[in-house]
């Protein structure tokens, strides 16, 4: 059978070049047929032509098949029919598509999907005769196809967001250089516990998938959970808190408490200053007072000067935190169903990576309470050491 194949490859890759079209289909079609039982899957191996063109070219080849001037069968001609009757044809279907002319609001298209038998019925509403095939035929030949949203856009480019980036990274290395602890925060994405779906798939009894509410409805969620998390770059070391009331700057400094006292002064005991890397909005944000506020106390208590470095607007993809740590815990608990506390915890504590990701968990069942105010009284209060670039987005705050 190997040698066989072999044989059908290399005369095919012979001959291949010196044909066209239509003679290398009855070429292999040939080929199949002498070769019998088995000789078409045989053949599409080893040539590499799907077995729908070898069958094609078998039933050509039984019907005697004469025009030896043309490759294809000839097209119904359906298409350049309805092109000759309507000459405008071409342009309305082209303008109906057209990024440019579909966001006419005047267009009944503008608010439905732009699928192949809603611009034919909106095409027969205007008077024209044609089909949904009608319309997919002139579409491909006009170099049109089905496009999906590509995510591209950003927003607004800040023009020292490279700067920005530089002097993360340079602060970064200074305080690891020194023997000092740096760590990237965020709030990964709130969840709702209970026996709903959760995304991804895992190995299983064939016929015997995990049942889940076939709908997520607010009222039947136990909890919704906002896991606060901390990475330690240094060590590679997650620590997730987890709130069930809201996500407040007063609780994204209780998680960074919480890191520390548990993780943090164990593997830095000589630590006099925290450098921490995060998001520019949320609970965490550079113009969130509160968190200001917040970071001072911490200061207060620990004896640390605070460094806090935010990423510019539209790059919190490039925090460490989310392909560091929230991207494997996602991968950790797919397919499992969050029905319970207990559940989030384990799924969360246990992810772990080859790379010697370890990850720590811990419930945070204190009530957040969301609005509290600070005045700029209380700001100008506060020890802030705004740095010589961007003072709003680098600054420290040093114990009082």
């Amino acid at each position: 059978m190997l040698e066989e194949k072999a044989a059908v490859k290399m005369r095919y890759e012979r001959m291949s070049p010196l044909l066209n079209e239509k003679q290398r289909r009855h070429f292999v079609a040939t080929e199949a047929s002498v070769i019998g039982r088995g000789g078409i899957k045989l053949v599409s191996e080893a040539t590499g032509v799907s077995r729908t063109t070898i069958i094609a070219g078998q039933k050509e080849l039984r019907e005697e098949v004469v025009d030896t001037e043309r490759i294809r069968r000839k097209s119904s001609g359906l298409g350049n029919k309805k092109e000759a009757k309507y000459p405008s044809l071409h342009d309305e279907i082209k303008n109906r598509v057209d990024p440019v002319t579909r966001g006419d609001p005047d267009s009944p298209l503008l608010w439905t999907a732009k699928s192949l038998r809603n611009i034919a019925q909106d095409l027969q509403e205007k008077g024209y005769t044609v089909s949904k095939d009608v319309v997919r035929r002139i579409l491909k030949n006009s170099r049109y196809s089905l496009q999906a949203n590509k995510k591209t856009k950003e927003g607004s480019k800040n023009p020292d967001r490279n700067a920005q980036f530089e002097h993360i990274n340079e602060q970064a290395k200074a305080f690891i250089r020194e023997g000092q602890p740096v760590i990237s925060v965020d709030t990964k994405k709130k969840e709702l516990v209970g026996n709903f779906k959760n995304s991804g798939r895992e190995y299983a009894p064939v016929g015997q998938p995990e049942e889940v509410n076939a709908h997520d409805f607010m009222s039947d969620a136990l909890f919704k959970i906002i896991p606060y998390g901390i990475y330690d770059i240094v060590t590679n070391e997650g620590w997730v808190n987890v709130g069930i009331t809201s996500d407040t700057a007063t609780f994204a400094v209780e998680s960074i408490r919480r890191w520390w006292n548990g993780l943090g002064k164990s593997s830095y005991p000589n630590a006099t200053k925290l450098m921490i890397t995060a998001d520019c909005g949320g609970s965490n944000g550079y113009r969130v007072r509160l968190f200001k506020k917040e970071l001072q106390k911490f200061a207060n208590e620990t004896g640390l000067t605070i460094s806090v470095c935010h990423f510019p607007p539209g790059t919190s993809k490039w925090n460490k935190i989310e392909h560091r740590l929230f991207s494997f815990i996602t991968g950790n608990w797919r397919a499992h169903p969050l029905r319970d506390l207990v559940t989030v915890v384990n799924l969360i504590g246990n992810t772990r990576t080859n790379a010697g990701l370890k990850v720590c968990c811990e419930l945070d069942e204190n009530n957040y309470v969301p609005g509290i105010k600070v005045t700029k009284k209380e700001l100008d209060a506060l020890n802030i050491i705004r740095d010589p670039f961007h003072g709003e987005w680098n600054y420290s705050i040093c114990p009082q």
